[in-house]
């Protein structure tokens, strides 16, 4: 008849003293207590491994650490996974390896990880912008929590001062990166669910307010305040080229010289520097061509058209005609983006079609069967369009009124 054994109370456990030789004390169901000569005990979990049905032994921790109690609850548990021919060691080294995996898959490191993708869908600068936005007041406090370990309450509380300072569009912003950012993990296997799709629910919706801009009427002095600013030949060149042209600022201040065709006079913006992604081709005009020799005289040997002044090798960065417009006495009437909205305005007032105004606006059209279309046709119907608004712009310059509508103008003179 088998020997039984008797279960071990917890007044054994305590008195267990250290002998010259260690000692097992066994609970039964293949739990026993080490004692070794220095006084250590040690939990012990023997069993037979699945299919190789060898002998093993597996750590559950330190007496008093862990107590009679828990040590048979972690042999139960053992005993149930041993039922499924799963080997208990391998599991808790698994969960070990999956802890310390876990411990290194940090909010900064998914952000990474989710703006190589989102590079693919938006023009460098605005995922750079993305990067300063998220370095600036996500990453400080959450950048190394596993991503397993953000919530939203730690994320609001990291969000807080933002709202206070009055900036709940920034939040707006950040809660929308935030939650893509989640959904990614989420997507690729690194959380089950996203904890933060309702974060901006703790905070105030920002107020709609479109950019600053001036009215039409206000552009002649505007443009006369421009030629007489102090600023630098870059700069101003920088602020007539976006106005011309007619594209965003981070556009437009990445010009290369290598986007110029100056045998059929376009510029021609790779997708890479696009918001939506979408090449974009901007016919040159008499008067954007002298911008370019202007600029010719100084960057010539360098990549972008307009370069920094304080690294050259790169172009001039995307504050400097917000900067320059302030300082012209414009500070909240007037910002570069607001330059497309006042040449939008414009050229709706003058009869120009809808649909020429968006695609050099660089609008993505809803429609995508005539968006194809007018991509491949657009260029040159817009060629008449440009050269209006750059002989209007040339007029105003001068000081000279401009009533005249876009069907007087020749371009062929």
């Amino acid at each position: 008849m088998p020997k039984v054994t008797q279960p071990l109370t917890d007044t054994q456990v305590k008195s267990a003293k250290a002998k010259a030789k260690e000692y097992n004390l066994y609970d039964g169901g293949g739990l026993m207590l080490r004692v070794t000569p220095n006084g250590t005990k040690s939990w012990l979990f023997n069993y037979f491994r699945p299919y190789t049905k060898k002998r093993a032994n597996i750590g559950l921790g330190k007496y008093p650490d862990v107590t009679l109690s828990k040590a048979r609850t972690l042999r139960h548990d053992y005993q149930t996974l041993l039922a499924d021919d799963i080997d208990p060691k391998h599991y808790k080294d698994k969960l070990n390896a999956d802890a310390k995996t876990d411990q290194l898959i940090t909010l900064v490191y998914v952000v990474n990880e989710w703006l190589k993708v989102k590079r693919s869908m938006v023009s460098n600068d605005h995922a750079d912008d993305i990067w300063r936005s998220l370095e600036l007041h996500i990453i400080p406090d959450l950048g190394k929590v596993p991503i397993k370990e953000i919530k939203a309450t730690n994320t609001i509380e990291v969000l807080k001062p933002v709202a206070n300072k009055g900036s709940l569009e920034t939040v707006r912003r950040l809660s929308q990166r935030l939650n893509e950012i989640m959904d990614f993990a989420v997507n690729t296997g690194l959380r089950d669910s996203n904890p933060l799709s309702g974060i901006r629910k703790a905070f105030s919706s920002p107020k709609k307010s479109h950019l600053p801009t001036i009215k039409p009427e206000e552009f002649p002095t505007f443009l006369s305040d421009l030629r007489k600013a102090n600023m630098s030949v870059v700069t101003r060149g920088l602020i007539l080229w976006q106005l011309h042209t007619m594209v965003r600022p981070g556009e437009a201040v990445g010009t290369q010289w290598k986007e110029i065709d100056w045998d059929n006079k376009l510029w021609t913006v790779p997708a890479n520097r696009m918001k939506k992604k979408r090449i974009h081709k901007v016919p040159l005009t008499k008067e954007t061509i002298a911008i370019l020799k202007q600029m010719k005289e100084i960057s010539s040997e360098r990549e972008h058209v307009f370069p920094s002044v304080k690294s050259p090798r790169t172009h001039a960065n995307p504050s400097t005609p917000n900067m320059a417009i302030k300082r012209m006495g414009y500070h909240g009437k007037l910002v570069a983006h607001g330059l497309r909205s006042l040449a939008s305005t414009i050229l709706n007032e003058h009869g120009f079609e809808p649909d020429l105004i968006e695609v050099s606006l660089a609008h993505v059209d809803k429609n995508d069967v005539r968006g194809a279309y007018n991509r491949a046709e657009y260029v040159e119907r817009r060629r008449h369009m440009m050269d209006w608004w750059s002989n209007y712009i040339h007029e105003a310059l001068k000081g000279n009124s401009f009533t005249f509508q876009h069907k007087d103008i020749n371009i062929d003179e």
